[in-house]
This record gives C-alpha cells, sequence and structure tokens, in this order.
C-alpha cells in the first residue's frame, strides 16, 4: 500500500479519534482532528468523520494522508455509502433510475457509471433495483456483476427491511395494518390488483399511520414482497392512494410530485456479511401538507 495511506488493525476498544492519537503521536492532535473530518479515515471499508466512533478489536483502520479530491457533483441525487462493492444514494423526484433503450436523459445511471470509472478505474456500476421517476429515497447499486448477481439471486434473505413513507389521499382510520393482493402488470404497463392468486404474483404491504389531518394521511409502509408500483396500487385499493398518484387514481396533487417516499433500507452486505442501514427522514413538504391540514 502506498505511504500516503497507512491501515492498522485495533488491539483494544476505544474511541476513534483516542485511537490516531495513540497510533499516531507523531503526527500531532491537531493534524489528526483535522484528517478525520475530512473524511481521510475509513474503518472496515467505511468513511466515518465523527470523533466518537467506537472500536473494537479486530477493526481495521485505514488512513489516508492526502485530502481527498472535492465531491462530485450530482444532478437530483446524493451519495449516501459507497465501498468497493456497493453504492447507496438517495434520488431525489423526477429523476429517472435507468433509461430505456428509446431514452437519451440524464440518469441516476449514467451519472453514478460516469462516477465509478472516473474514480474507481476497473470498476462498474450495475443496477440492482429500481424506483419510479416520481419516487425519491434510497436506492442501491452494485459495482460488479458478481455482487449485483448475488443481491439479486438472494434478494429475499439480503435484504432485511424497505420502508417507505407517503402522504395518502383522505382520512386513513386504522392505525396499522395489511394489504395483501396479486399483481399483474397489463399491457398498459398499468399494474392490477387480484384477490385471486391465478391472477398475479403475490404482494403483501404493512402500513403504520404516522399523522393524520383532515383531508391527508402520513403513513409508514414496509414491504413484504418488493412488486412492481406496489404500494401505490395498494393504497389505490384502500381506496386512499397516494397523493399526486394520478395513475392509481389521486385527485390531487398538492405538492407536485408523487408523495412517495424510500425512507429506510436495512440489508445485509453482499461481501462482509455486515448489517447495512441507512434512514432518512421524512421529506418536509410531506410533513408540511399534514401540519397545514390541522
Amino acid at each position: 500500500m502506498p505511504s500516503s495511506h497507512h491501515e492498522s488493525s485495533v488491539t483494544v476498544s476505544t474511541r476513534l479519534l483516542d485511537y490516531l492519537l495513540t497510533t499516531y503521536a507523531s503526527k500531532g492532535r491537531i493534524l489528526l482532528k483535522k484528517v478525520l473530518t475530512a473524511g481521510q479515515v475509513s474503518v472496515n471499508g467505511r468513511q466515518y468523520t465523527r470523533h466518537d466512533v467506537q472500536l473494537v478489536p479486530g477493526d481495521k483502520v485505514l488512513v489516508s494522508w492526502i485530502p481527498l479530491p472535492p465531491k462530485p457533483v450530482f444532478s437530483k441525487l446524493n451519495l449516501e455509502y459507497q465501498d468497493d462493492h456497493i453504492l447507496v444514494i438517495n434520488k431525489m423526484a423526477g429523476l429517472l433510475s435507468v433509461a430505456t433503450d428509446h431514452e437519451n436523459e440524464l440518469t441516476a445511471y449514467r451519472q453514478l457509471r460516469d462516477y465509478v470509472k472516473a474514480t474507481q478505474p476497473g470498476k462498474g456500476l450495475y443496477i440492482v433495483h429500481r424506483l419510479d421517476r416520481d419516487t425519491s429515497g434510497l436506492m442501491l447499486f452494485a459495482k460488479s456483476e458478481k455482487v449485483q448477481e448475488s443481491l439479486q439471486r438472494t434478494w429475499a434473505e439480503t435484504i432485511i427491511s424497505r420502508r417507505y413513507v407517503a402522504v395518502a389521499e383522505g382520512v386513513v382510520l386504522e392505525e396499522k395494518g395489511t394489504i395483501t393482493s396479486y399483481l399483474r402488470e397489463s399491457k398498459a404497463l398499468k399494474m392490477h390488483s387480484s384477490p385471486h392468486s391465478s391472477d398475479g404474483d403475490l404482494a403483501i404491504t404493512h402500513y403504520k399511520l404516522l399523522k393524520k389531518g383532515a383531508h391527508y394521511t402520513l403513513l409508514e409502509l414496509e414491504l413484504e414482497t418488493g412488486r412492481k408500483n406496489q404500494i401505490r396500487v395498494h393504497l389505490s385499493d384502500m381506496k386512499h392512494p397516494v397523493a399526486g398518484d394520478k395513475k392509481y387514481g389521486a385527485k390531487t396533487n398538492p405538492i407536485g410530485r408523487l408523495a412517495l417516499h424510500a425512507a429506510g433500507l436495512a440489508f445485509t452486505h453482499p461481501v462482509t456479511g455486515k448489517l447495512m442501514e441507512f434512514r432518512l427522514p421524512v421529506p418536509g413538504k410531506f410533513l408540511h401538507l399534514v401540519a397545514a391540514e390541522l
């Protein structure tokens, strides 16, 4: 490994800054705090900037003494996490996940592919799952075909939870519940729901009421299965479609977008086997919409 980097193994439980001060005492406290704050320290492949991260014996700490290049500028997405195998983003509403053969617009995939190609020669970018254009929130990508194949093949076991928040039209009375149906896609590319198993693939969505107003309800939804447009169809089945979702029966569009946000994602890392958990706050427009109802 180049002298500009140094990796060491933790032998006793301690905080990250304390470990750096002990291991690299000659560098001085000011420099070590600057290096840590600048994001030049990673533990087990994950970048940290906090001083109080708890280390345990066996952890691998990598320090880069060269300042990191400026953060990339993306359009309508934020990079939440990356390592040598995976990448997690927060996609904004309005950004297409990946273009079809007939489209040539800027997508999340195209931006991230170019970024990985420029920063990690030899690596690529591979689609694992998608979000609808007007749905915002967390997305997971792979950096190799092997990792992509592993994630897709073991999806049901690897994904621990996928949590969404949505603003639904009307007032949902039940505090929580489960929606179960069978979904199939029509030739018009619209998903249809049926109570009969012969009519499609099993889809299960769990929901919990977070806040309700006079005309809208804020819901938290957990996917047990991951069918196309599943949440949108299931809320339509409840007669409480997602606000802004004209395709599935919404009559209003109060915030100029689909009020659906992928706010939580937890999974087992396909290479290290470690638990990876990501959470995003409820979009301010969602909260404001419900608060305005009071």
